[in-house]
């Protein structure tokens, strides 16, 4: 198949990801060198079909076991040309790129039997909505090294739909399928894709190093239940940058695992920088840490957010029989708009996967840094709900303007928190007012203000 001068250029560029340099601000400031693969093929050379209606799996299964072999030759490429593809589930595989045409789209099944079973993860221990196996996602990576999903914005769409009817009926087999899963991974890009009707999960890195996620959009509508954009799951040194998200649920949670898995498997999320980012979320919150964060989750980064339309902004979730930790988290210059909760932290949030969770697992909440708020038409200004047995500590704000679109006298709730704030509006909580943590606060801090390097 000949292809335009023009597009071959840009598949030189956006073929594959080389991570070098040091960092300077952050994880998203360090330096991606683009190189080409030395080898391409489409999907239609594996007879797929366009359509809507063919079911291509076995294409894009055989395309993938042929590119395989050049995987120490420089790896290669799969490129979708303009179409709609439908397919069932499908595995990568290392030092590959798939690319997505403008005008290719790739279609999940609404069939359940075109998507592969699977074990629950192991951090997971028995599985997240139903007790046992789960559908693989749609597009997967397991074990590999240096893949690329990119394009001249290109789509994925889950058609979750008829997912989010079994769901909300009972009718489920087994847990939902994501559209993008990788596990234990590393230097993996995903850029330049929108990502529609995810079943559940749009992009879920898990067990990941290296995880760079910009220039995508990501959707779901209002009533898609738990629906959620970006996952970064106990992985390490994640980026995302330049997004633009909107889901039923949350649009970017954070976690490492659940109960006594995950503080068995114990692989913590760290080191993730996210930046430049619009986010909305109907019915959860726009940027969400846990609940599932028992193999801890610190170092994060955060700069440059517009929340929009949700029901709550930043939101810390844990309760009693967790344990790890959420800590050393700094957010900085978001803008807020048309949000119920501006800001949230919930000690009793979440269920148990089952019985055998040991209730003495304390949380820890800990120095938790939020600066340079501006919010309008916000419905409440904070709850901070923390545990008796184990207080949230250096909960941190400084400049935060937020207008009230209530005339509650308590735009702000607190219980089993401390912390330090200054020029807040409204005033905020007594608990918050403590002058002892300020140092801890601000310690995560660069001397300009900005969010520190973690």
């Amino acid at each position: 198949m000949k292809m335009p001068v023009a597009l071959l250029l840009l598949l030189a560029l956006c073929n594959a990801i080389k991570i070098h340099g040091e960092e300077s601000n952050g994880l998203c400031d360090v330096n991606l060198t683009l190189r080409s693969r030395p080898h391409s093929v489409s999907i239609l050379e594996f007879g797929a079909v366009g359509d809507g209606k063919t079911l291509n799996t076995i294409a894009f299964q055989n395309a993938i076991f042929y590119l395989k072999s050049f995987a120490d030759k420089g790896g290669a490429q799969l490129y979708v040309p303009p179409g709609r593809w439908l397919t069932g589930s499908f595995n990568l595989t290392s030092h590959l790129t798939l690319f997505l045409e403008k005008g290719a789209v790739i279609l999940g099944s609404q069939d359940p039997s075109h998507w592969d079973i699977v074990e629950p993860l192991p951090s997971y221990g028995p599985g997240t909505e139903l007790p046992g196996k789960r559908y693989r996602s749609l597009v997967n990576g397991y074990m590999l090294r240096d893949v690329v999903i990119t394009g001249d914005n290109g789509t994925i769409d889950g058609q979750g739909s008829v997912w989010w009817e079994w769901f909300t009926s009972h009718s489920l087999n087994y847990s939902c399928p994501h559209l993008v899963e990788f596990v234990s991974s590393e230097s993996i890009l995903v850029s330049n894709i929108t990502f529609l009707n995810a079943p559940a999960y749009n992009i879920h890195p898990v067990y990941c190093s290296h995880v760079h996620i910009h220039h995508i959009t990501v959707y779901a509508p209002p009533g898609s239940p738990y629906t959620v954009g970006i996952v970064p799951d106990s992985s390490d040194k994640v980026c995302i940058e330049d997004c633009s998200i909107s889901m039923g649920h949350d649009a970017i949670a954070i976690k490492s695992g659940w109960d006594e898995y995950g503080i068995a498997y114990g692989r913590p999320t760290a080191n993730v920088h996210i930046r430049r980012v619009q986010l909305r979320s109907f019915s959860g919150s726009s940027l969400a840490f846990g609940s599932q964060m028992s193999g801890g989750i610190s170092d994060v980064q955060v700069q440059q957010l517009h929340l929009y339309d949700s029901l709550t902004g930043i939101e810390f979730r844990t309760t009693k029989g967790r344990g790890g930790y959420i800590k050393e988290i700094a957010i900085s210059d978001v803008d807020m708009l048309n949000i119920k909760t501006a800001f949230g932290a919930n000690g009793h949030f979440g269920s148990h996967p089952d019985d055998k969770f040991d209730p003495d697992a304390l949380p820890l909440v800990a120095k938790i840094t939020i600066q340079n708020i501006i919010g309008t038409n916000i419905s409440m200004a904070g709850n901070f709900t923390g545990i008796e047995e184990s207080p949230f500590t250096s909960i941190c704000l400084s400049n935060v303007s937020l207008t009230i679109n209530s005339a509650s006298s308590s735009p702000w709730q607190c219980s089993y928190v401390s912390g330090f704030s200054e020029s807040v509006f409204p005033e905020p909580c007594s608990e918050l007012n403590n002058p002892d943590a300020s140092s801890s606060c601000f310690s995560l801090l660069k001397p300009n203000g900005r969010a520190a390097v973690l």
